[in-house]
């Protein structure tokens, strides 16, 4: 099957399978929680109506000067764009030509944008028979000659977090080596952040962090990230970036939210209890499952059912998983599910336990 490449697609997903979608379905197969963006956006809807009949600040302001006041860095450490996806086409026009090395199963962007600019991939390959752990020594093993390393952490599609202290230790040969290490937390907010690098980013000039505003504010449409690095880098990733990159409601709804702490502990609390609950739904299944910590989760079947049936026999109930056919390595052969509400993860347990109770 060609199916998408991404999650949040399953209209698209339902024509690429060849099954008529019913009427209602649920989607798990993209990481949005189900609390909806603050509530100051709909609150202050008509002040921000009044920016659309102006060209936005060139430099995405007032967000980029909220952003480093929030990890109390320098405003010139840090670039907005439109979503994380620009920034890994700024990164890949940066390697282009060069080895760059990725852990996978990875997000499909950093392949996608990289071998559009005739990088050559290197690849470190996690396995579910080390429950996805990354092997430091694997990682170090390929920075020779090598302009960088991409590490998601947590780690996009297993939810699995990279300690800090494993994270200076790659910093440290990569240093060595004379690589670049880029780290893409976009999910790290479901953490906080004290599993965050960014308080060592001046410590280590060879870094390049890529945050995410959409999975923790809820406002993917709104299409917003942003990058700290060492100011010479951030000079570096924007040269040539689009006038106006990041449009005024962005910009501006953006900076609105970082001093939101009780809402993003809501969030994180509730994607816990789910995850949680969710885990011991799999091991009451004899499911293998991923030792997440973000918002989601990754799972396979017992041995001996079969995982294309299920994804599709899911569809037809409304239940829109995300596969893994372009996660090398899970193969089809694991799915990942975003954690939404009470009475949606009590549907999609009750649909997969009768699923496997009649195959």
């Amino acid at each position: 099957m060609n199916l998408p490449n991404h999650g949040a697609n399953p209209l698209r997903l339902y024509s690429q399978s060849g099954i008529e979608p019913p009427e209602k379905f649920l989607d798990f197969s993209e990481n949005i929680h189900p609390f909806g963006p603050p509530s100051f956006i709909k609150e202050n809807w008509s002040e921000f109506f009044s920016l659309l009949n102006a060209y936005p600040d060139p430099h995405a302001e007032p967000f980029r000067t909220a952003a480093a006041a929030y990890h109390q860095i320098e405003i010139e450490q840090i670039a907005a764009a439109n979503g994380a996806a620009e920034i890994f086409t700024w990164l890949a026009r940066r390697y282009r030509g060069k080895r760059v090395v990725l852990l996978e199963p990875a997000f499909s962007e950093y392949r996608q944008t990289l071998e559009a600019e005739n990088a050559v991939i290197s690849e470190v390959q996690l396995s579910s028979e080390n429950n996805w752990q990354v092997n430091v020594d694997a990682v170090k093993a390929e920075l020779g000659n090598s302009a960088a390393v991409y590490i998601c952490n947590p780690h996009n599609p297993t939810g699995i977090l990279l300690t800090v202290e494993k994270l200076k230790e790659i910093a440290d040969s990569c240093c060595a080596a004379g690589c670049e290490l880029v780290i893409d937390e976009a999910f790290i907010d479901f953490i906080g952040e004290e599993a965050s690098f960014t308080e060592y980013l001046s410590s280590y000039p060879q870094v390049i962090i890529v945050r995410s505003m959409t999975k923790m504010y809820a406002i993917a449409g709104l299409r917003l990230g942003y990058v700290l690095a060492a100011p010479q880098k951030i000079s570096e990733l924007t040269e040539g970036a689009a006038h106006w990159n990041v449009n005024a409601l962005s910009a501006s709804i953006g900076s609105g939210c970082f001093p939101l702490e009780d809402y993003r502990q809501t969030i994180r609390l509730a994607a816990n209890k789910e995850r949680n609950k969710m885990i011991q739904f799999f091991i009451e299944e004899n499911c293998r499952f991923s030792n997440s910590q973000a918002n989601f989760l990754s799972f396979s079947l017992p041995d001996g059912k079969d995982p294309d049936l299920f994804f599709q026999d899911m569809l037809k109930k409304g239940i829109v998983l995300r596969h893994t056919y372009s996660f090398k390595g899970m193969d089809g052969r694991w799915f990942r599910i975003g954690m939404k509400s009470d009475a949606v993860m009590d549907r999609l347990r009750e649909e997969i336990s009768l699923w496997l109770a009649q195959k």
